[in-house]
């Protein structure tokens, strides 16, 4: 028994699928740089210490409130400064993950919706 098939029905599937992961390769290209160029603000011990970093993960300021230093409690500065750039981190990588996600999520295959952590 033989199955009718259209012709070319599996290259037009073929050829939209690789257009689809080649505007979204495009499109992560092109979010990546807009994240790298962000700019974030995180404060930490209740607005005693303050970090800017942009979307390399690189610091680019550190402001510390001079009531906070204590030479005799460098241990709470350091306390503080460690989570505050714990944070900001943190916050760079959940803020790209969410971005790639509006991406990545959108690819649309028949039989496979968002496929998830394929790029």
């Amino acid at each position: 028994m033989r199955a009718n098939y259209p012709k070319n029905a599996g290259g037009q599937n073929l050829n939209a699928m690789i257009q689809q992961a080649q505007k979204m390769q495009e499109d992560m290209a092109t979010l990546q740089a807009e994240l790298e160029q962000r700019e974030y603000e995180i404060s930490a011990g209740g607005g005693a210490v303050t970090v800017k970093i942009n979307g390399k993960k690189q610091i680019l300021a550190l402001d510390i409130q001079p009531e906070i230093v204590d030479p005799d409690d460098i241990e709470t500065l350091s306390d503080i400064l460690v989570a505050a750039v714990n944070e900001a981190i943190k916050r760079v990588e959940d803020t790209s993950a969410a971005e790639m996600e509006k991406v990545t999520g959108s690819m649309n295959i028949p039989g496979m919706p968002g496929m998830p952590g394929l790029f």
